[in-house]
């Protein structure tokens, strides 16, 4: 008994099949393997945000952050030094008042201490990193005084690095939410600080 003769364009329907079938695999397999990693917003600042600022003083950079630092925070970081200390302090106005911030970035020896140094400075009474106008670096008159109780805080952890953001209002100007809004802005600024 004899085959039946093969139809060519069968067989061209078939192995075109094959072809689209093995194509669309391989892009999927290729899309699934390079999916881009998606980073959580807390994990990263924006580069963009609600205020502008401009730079005033700094920044300035050193390895030694327990001589730059005070209270508790200070003991920490005679126990476990930083390896770099970046500290500015910029302006910012909105509707017509004028904050002062300051922006400090610390790296640690790694994640584990920059988490530690973080939670020390959020907690009141421990003292911190001097800012700029604390150690008496920036000397104009009328800057307010960042690091007292009526100024707004933000710190933030990214791998090794903890941004802390301080600031407060010319002319005792008082708006806490405002202040707020302003230091959470801010932690941006710490990608100027990693050059």
């Amino acid at each position: 008994m004899s085959k039946p003769p093969r139809n060519p364009a069968s067989l061209a329907l078939k192995g075109g099949g094959l072809v689209v079938i093995a194509v669309v695999s391989a892009l999927l397999w290729w899309l699934i393997r390079h999916e881009p990693e998606t980073t959580p917003v807390a994990d990263t600042p924006s580069k963009t945000g609600q205020y502008q600022y401009t730079l005033v003083e700094g920044p300035q950079v050193t390895s030694d952050c327990a001589s730059k630092s005070y209270g508790d925070t200070k003991d920490f970081f005679t126990r476990t030094p930083c390896t770099r200390l970046s500290r500015a302090l910029y302006t910012t106005e909105t509707a017509g008042q004028k904050a002062l911030v300051s922006v400090v970035l610390v790296t640690m020896p790694g994640e584990v201490t920059a988490t530690q140094l973080k939670a020390l400075t959020d907690k009141d009474g421990t003292g911190n990193v001097s800012d700029l106008v604390r150690d008496g670096t920036f000397k104009a008159k009328d800057a307010p005084k960042v690091s007292t109780s009526n100024a707004a805080y933000e710190s933030h952890v990214t791998g090794a690095d903890v941004t802390i953001v301080l600031t407060d209002f010319y002319n005792k100007h008082s708006d806490k939410p405002v202040l707020e809004r302003i230091a959470a802005d801010a932690v941006r600024l710490a990608g100027d600080l990693r050059r």
